[in-house]
């Protein structure tokens, strides 16, 4: 579901972008009322999009803290735990790296 979500998005912001440049495209070639229509409707499309890419950085960052604070709190609740993960994939990286 978020990955559709994800995509969806990209999408979305390729056409937003994509109908912008085509908006100034003709604006660029076009005079007078009807090219400053057109930059605004290219300007609005521009700032749609900004406003869904803050968007998606506010909850990613979200969601960043919220792994954070888990992997904190994993810690905190089972330190040798957490020291076994790491000295394993410690041990998994470096058979990785040294493998010829």
């Amino acid at each position: 579901m978020e990955n559709a979500s994800k995509d969806k998005l990209i999408s979305d912001l390729k056409l937003v972008l994509t109908d912008a440049e085509a908006l100034l495209k003709s604006a660029a070639a076009t005079t007078g009322e009807k090219a400053a229509e057109l930059r605004e409707k290219a300007s609005a499309s521009l700032r749609g999009a900004s406003e869904k890419i803050t968007d998606l950085q506010a909850v990613a960052l979200e969601k960043g803290m919220a792994a954070a604070t888990a992997t904190d709190d994993f810690v905190h609740e089972r330190p040798w735990t957490a020291v076994g993960v790491a000295a394993g994939a410690g041990f998994l990286l470096g058979l990785l790296v040294n493998r010829k």
